[in-house]
């Protein structure tokens, strides 16, 4: 079974984001990026599934410019067979990038498709879905364990009153959510196979898709700062405050 994995370069986790001073959006020049976490551990997820025998090929795809290059060596160090880069300089939005990877479902018929279920920097949580949508494949979101036999992928994910088990005829997508697994750390021989595995790079007007953005972002700010908090002498203080100042009774 072949599984795409899809994976979004980003702002990485430690760096404290900073508002563009035009507030056009965030501010990413000198700025650290890596691999969505989400997306890591989506990867991950495929390559325990190689090794369980189930899996005979990961194809890790990304979306974006040039730079995402260095994401993709980094899933073939995490145990990718190949990678795609579908070239765009444009600001690719949820259903830009679903239609993309829709097309290339459609030309290289994986069995299993697995994305994180939403990326660090829009916090979107929308391509999984809109790529199961136009592929017309079933779907399970935010998936925190997966078993897959016999043509059916198993798939638990937690839900507000417990865990709740699904089973999908493959090919099916898939959303990986945090308790899926740990990923593994990459090693330095890892890194230097990845150097050898094959990269494709295709343009996205290549592929027939129009990735013109359907959404306009007016203004980027900073969330307001919080102000310091005060000890009250008893509670009729207290309420006072409440009803008074901050209005909440």
């Amino acid at each position: 079974m072949k599984v795409l994995v899809a994976v979004k370069r980003v702002v990485d986790y430690n760096v404290k984001v900073r508002v563009k001073s035009d507030q056009t959006g965030v501010d990413i020049a000198n700025v650290k990026m890596s691999m969505n976490p989400f997306d890591e551990i989506a990867i991950e997820e495929a390559v325990r599934l190689k090794e369980k025998g189930i899996a005979t090929e990961i194809i890790a795809v990304s979306c974006g410019v040039t730079q995402c290059q260095e994401t993709l060596r980094t899933a073939m160090a995490i145990g990718a067979d190949r990678a795609i880069l579908v070239e765009s300089t444009a600001d690719l939005q949820p259903l830009a990038v679903a239609k993309l990877l829709k097309a290339l479902i459609d030309k290289e018929q994986p069995g299993l498709i697995i994305l994180g279920k939403q990326a660090i920097d829009d916090d979107c949580n929308q391509t999984g879905q809109m790529l199961a949508a136009l592929a017309d494949l079933p779907q399970v979101t935010c998936a925190s364990k997966i078993e897959v036999a016999d043509g059916k992928a198993s798939i638990t994910r937690e839900i507000d009153g417990g865990l709740e088990t699904l089973s999908v005829t493959l090919p099916a997508v898939m959303t990986a959510d945090l308790r899926l697994n740990e990923p593994r750390y990459v090693t330095l021989p890892n890194i230097m196979k990845a150097k050898k595995k094959p990269m494709d790079v295709i343009k996205a007007e290549n592929l027939g898709v129009d990735v013109t953005p359907g959404i306009k972002i007016l203004k980027v700010t900073e969330p307001p700062k919080r102000s310091a908090g005060i000890k009250v002498p008893d509670v009729a203080a207290l309420v006072d405050k409440l009803k008074n100042e901050a209005k909440v009774i």
